[in-house]
């Protein structure tokens, strides 16, 4: 159980430090799928069934979806010949970070404990009703600000691109 954890949180890691330094913006979100499938497992793994099918089901699905949309339409494209090299400076200060949080997360790794495996739900209250239970009662407002938020960020995003082009 804890190797399966420690797999997925290295793929969950090495998916998210891709999805932030890909260049190509159509592989960052396909690594970014890959980052919500690790966390989906790992949910699993903590008995939290009903948050792993909706990692799966609305990021890696619809939100996901809607992402690739949005760099379909904008056309993020730059061509070669844009590209500068990094800055002698740039490469050291890169690598000097990289080594850091690498002894970081080493230490971290060896130092850790990791935590028991999830609690199920309480009896007579699935996983899925207390959730919804919570989520419609105590979490109502900032369930719809995150959905009015994302709707903004892309209609701001379409904004700026079609003020680009012009």
């Amino acid at each position: 159980m804890q190797i399966l954890f420690m797999i997925l949180a290295a793929i969950a890691l090495s998916s998210g430090v891709l999805v932030v330094f890909q260049r190509h913006p159509l592989r960052s979100a396909l690594y970014l799928i890959l980052n919500f499938f690790a966390v989906a497992g790992m949910y699993l793994l903590a008995h939290a069934e009903f948050i792993a099918a909706v990692q799966i089901i609305v990021y890696a699905g619809a939100i996901m979806v809607l992402f690739l949309f949005v760099i379909m339409l904008l056309n993020l494209r730059q061509p070669e010949e844009e590209a500068k090299p990094p800055h002698i400076l740039q490469k050291i200060s890169g690598i000097t970070l990289a080594v850091f949080v690498a002894l970081l997360l080493i230490y971290g790794f060896t130092q850790a404990k990791l935590p028991a495996p999830g609690k199920e739900a309480a009896a007579g209250l699935g996983n899925t009703e207390a959730i919804a239970r919570a989520l419609f009662t105590d979490y109502l407002l900032p369930f719809e600000v995150t959905s009015v938020l994302l709707l903004v960020a892309i209609v701001g995003a379409v904004v700026l691109a079609k003020q680009k082009l012009k």
